[in-house]
């Protein structure tokens, strides 16, 4: 019975036993050819041997920055019912209800009550919890729940204030929301399956270490369906398993950190065993370089504390050891600045964008915009966009030589855009995508070299710019470092700055460097741009 059950645990997750040495050879295939996050650039013959799925897989990889999180579900789900109340409260005064909307405007004090007491007494039942098990009536019955309770603590107030006249207007007001909640949720209910469906809504991690540790990690994810392991990792790969509970083995740590699956993934889990002291300070060591969130998995001995381990990898990281932590709150107030701020610069900057392109056309032959691959949030690939200040041919998309002083490959239109920041401008469609943030660290070519070396491997810490989205512009560049990093001290003077703009980000920290950045671009004339 023992030779049978190590045997399953050492057959691959196709159905077929691996020799290590093979397993090994294979992880060597894993590791991407170029930097971390250029996955991209491997052929499709070879990147189909790295489709290797296990059980909790989803069918496409969503990058972190697409994916959503329970507290912004939680806070989009409120705004919405929120709009839908004070709509519901205009018609309900438009139609002409008795009671509430009278010429003094006072008498519609009552109604706004109402919207402050329903908005709370749905929270107070968790009716924007969306369960991973909770089914469809069940939702519906939450939300009615949380009408009953608002009108019996709205029937008390009335009672108190003595207003009755308004009962009447509450009340239709009550109908129309109850059916305008009602589609509303069913509507979100409906959605919210289909995003965890596709993995939108479910944390992606990876697991280090094909221990005992890793296997109950794994089987409870499998129970509660709460996280989706995409495979694992061992530092001890010679004497790894083929796959753990049916999660694939996909090579050692050096393969971990290249991976392609890496830009989706939420956390990484060290799951040795926290006796090996040494071993757990080597893999901490060694993986804090990532961009992504790394936490410890600590033994537990009870199904309580297994269970309540997995519940704080999935929504409270207590044991992170390294990465951003990540603030739900601060991510969704960025994006929202994102969007309403870059939408307005859309519209002032899109007649100097016309005016632009133009110039290019006419000044050069070639196309009136550049696209370069560059490093995102969590190391992945993005496209970024800038008006051509090059000539057609001579441009560089991997910036292996970065632009100097009287460089020949900068056209004369070209000189004027890059002076003034104007070739930029495109960029504000990538902020709008969500792929970049108008304030944050500067998205690097991907590959980059400075004096002949790639430019992430200059610095240690180079990865952890890429733990929040990059931006149009930021804390270095109001602080000179703008343009080529050219020098290794160059490459690391930005890097100090983007972490410090990263540990001191802020809706008003963002919001200063936004005011700073004009004077300082246009002000400007001894950096090279």
């Amino acid at each position: 019975m023992a030779a049978v059950t190590r045997q399953s645990r050492h057959r691959a997750f196709e159905g077929q036993t691996k020799p290590a040495n093979e397993r090994r050879a294979s992880s060597r295939l894993e590791t991407p050819r170029t930097s971390p996050g250029a996955d991209f650039l491997t052929v499709p013959a070879e990147r189909a041997k790295l489709e290797r799925r296990g059980p909790m897989r989803p069918r496409d990889l969503t990058p972190t920055r697409r994916r959503l999180h329970r507290w912004t579900l939680r806070a989009t789900v409120r705004l919405g019912d929120a709009a839908a109340l004070l709509a519901m409260a205009w018609l309900t005064i438009l139609t002409g209800a008795p009671g509430l909307g009278g010429a003094g405007g006072p008498t519609i004090m009552p109604l706004l009550v109402a919207i402050g007491v329903l908005s709370w007494s749905l929270g107070a039942i968790d009716a924007y919890g969306f369960g991973q098990k909770e089914a469809f009536d069940h939702h519906l019955r939450r939300v009615a729940a949380g009408f009953g309770l608002a009108a019996v603590l709205m029937a008390g107030l009335l009672a108190m204030t003595g207003v009755g006249a308004a009962v009447s207007g509450l009340a239709r007001w009550f109908l129309l929301s109850f059916v305008a909640l009602g589609a509303l949720h069913s509507i979100w209910w409906i959605n919210v399956r289909a995003w965890r469906r596709s993995g939108r809504l479910t944390p992606n991690i990876v697991v280090v270490g094909a221990t005992a540790n890793a296997e109950r990690l794994i089987r409870r994810a499998l129970e509660s369906g709460d996280a989706a392991v995409l495979g694992v990792f061992d530092d001890r790969l010679d004497r790894a398993p083929a796959d753990v509970a049916g999660v694939p083995v996909l090579g050692d740590t050096d393969a971990l950190i290249g991976h392609h699956v890496m830009p989706s993934v939420d956390r990484v889990v060290i799951a040795v065993s926290s006796m090996a002291r040494s071993r757990v300070r080597e893999l901490i060591g060694r993986l804090a370089v990532m961009p992504n969130e790394i936490m410890l998995f600590v033994d537990h001995d009870s199904e309580a504390g297994r269970t309540a381990a997995l519940s704080r990898i999935i929504d409270a990281p207590l044991a992170r050891v390294s990465g951003e932590p990540g603030d739900e709150r601060r991510a969704f107030v960025k994006r929202l600045q994102d969007l309403v701020i870059g939408a307005a610069a859309l519209v002032v900057a899109a007649p100097i964008m016309v005016a632009v392109g133009l110039a290019v056309r006419l000044d050069s032959p070639g196309p009136i915009l550049f696209r370069q691959r560059r490093l995102g949030f969590n190391n992945e690939p993005i496209v970024v966009w800038k008006f051509r200040s090059m000539r057609a041919g001579s441009d560089d998309a991997r910036a292996a030589r970065q632009v100097c002083a009287g460089d020949s490959r900068v056209t004369r239109v070209g000189r004027f855009i890059r002076a003034t920041s104007f070739d930029e401008l495109p960029q504000i469609i990538n902020v709008l995508k969500g792929e970049m943030s108008l304030v944050g660290p500067r998205p690097h070519a991907v590959g980059m070299r400075t004096a002949g070396t790639e430019s992430s491997k200059l610095v240690a810490d180079y990865a952890h710019r890429h733990r929040m989205k990059p931006g149009v512009t930021g804390w270095a560049a109001i602080n000179g470092s703008r343009g080529p990093v050219d020098t290794p001290e160059a490459v690391r003077r930005r890097v100090a700055l983007d972490i410090e703009y990263i540990e001191r980000q802020s809706f008003w920290f963002d919001l200063m460097i936004m005011v700073k950045t004009l004077p300082c671009l246009l002000g400007d004339a001894k950096v090279v741009r």
